[in-house]
């Protein structure tokens, strides 16, 4: 009995903890700031305006806007001059590491350029793509909601405002923070095409659009959404489809680009001598540079021959 009771006492705690943590995942990070600034929606805007890599008033900060535009889609919670202090040290270190394993000053030229600049805007890159799908599936249900606020008689803002509320992240800070802007000055037109820049989401743009048209020239808005949401969710489904039918082609490529590696890799750690015996041949280094060109080559060609855009 004992036994027993130790046993549903932890299961207890374990779904309490559970459920608390679920809960505080349904909210977004706009509602979690809200609430850490009391309500004052204008630091609110402001902070995570800063989080995003922008200036205080949604102003780019980089000279380099496509890097700082990266920045911002990709959602990483991190300034922009914070960005570019990791990539200092990031291509730092590595310039070092491979000064003193190689001593060549060409290789550790290449090296910094690898892991100050090819390796962060790889892992931005990566972080826009898996946040623009997360926010594609979740784009359907955020125009329900709009069409649900606009049927009971509110207006367009206070839809919007619905979607900030009872959507979680990314969409529902994006929309929290168009709803803001909202509130502070701006139009409609321009908070929601800052929130199409913001998020970088393509779908978005018909969103747009019908509340641009809308605002000038009247009409049943909700109808039109309702089209609009069925249509965003057949682009999804067809997006879908495109994606399980051409996963063999996906499949092949990564193995055919993983295989070269991994043998290079296996015969070094195996036989060191295999490639050590001819590293004096100076046709070596030409061969090896030859043939991670032509490697570099057939991994973009293969990614363009699967990589399809709907």
């Amino acid at each position: 009995m004992i036994t027993i009771a130790a046993f549903l006492l932890l299961e207890t705690l374990f779904v309490t903890i559970l459920a608390r943590q679920r809960r505080a995942g349904r909210i977004n990070r706009r509602l979690n700031v809200l609430h850490s600034h009391k309500t004052n929606h204008e630091l609110t805007l402001a902070d995570l305006r800063r989080e995003r890599g922008l200036s205080g008033d949604g102003g780019y900060i980089l000279p380099i806007i496509a890097l700082n535009r990266l920045l911002t889609q990709s959602g990483a919670r991190m300034a922009a001059s914070r960005l570019i202090f990791l990539m200092a040290v990031s291509g730092f270190v590595g310039a070092a590491i491979a000064m003193m394993l190689t001593g060549d000053i060409f290789r550790s030229g290449a090296v910094a350029i690898a892991s100050g600049i090819v390796m962060p805007i790889a892992i931005l890159v990566m972080l826009r793509n898996r946040r623009m799908k997360a926010m594609e599936e979740q784009l359907p249900e955020a125009i329900d909601v709009m069409i649900r606020s606009l049927r009971a008689g509110h207006p367009i803002p206070v839809a919007i405002s619905m979607v900030a509320r009872e959507m979680p992240d990314p969409i529902g800070s994006e929309f929290g923070m168009a709803a803001d802007e909202m509130t502070y000055g701006s139009d409609l037109e321009t908070a929601m095409t800052q929130l199409k820049i913001r998020a970088g989401q393509s779908d978005l743009a018909f969103l747009v659009v019908a509340l641009s048209v809308q605002s000038k020239t009247g009409g049943n808005l909700a109808e039109v959404l309702t089209n609009l949401s069925r249509m965003v969710r057949e682009r999804f489904r067809m997006r879908r489809k495109v994606h399980a039918l051409s996963s063999e082609g996906r499949f092949s490529a990564i193995a055919l680009t993983i295989v070269p590696a991994a043998v290079y890799l296996i015969v070094t750690l195996t036989a060191p001598s295999y490639y050590a015996d001819v590293k004096s041949d100076p046709m070596y280094t030409a061969a090896i540079y030859l043939g991670a060109v032509l490697w570099i080559t057939g991994f973009l060609v293969m990614r363009r021959l699967v990589n399809f855009k709907i």
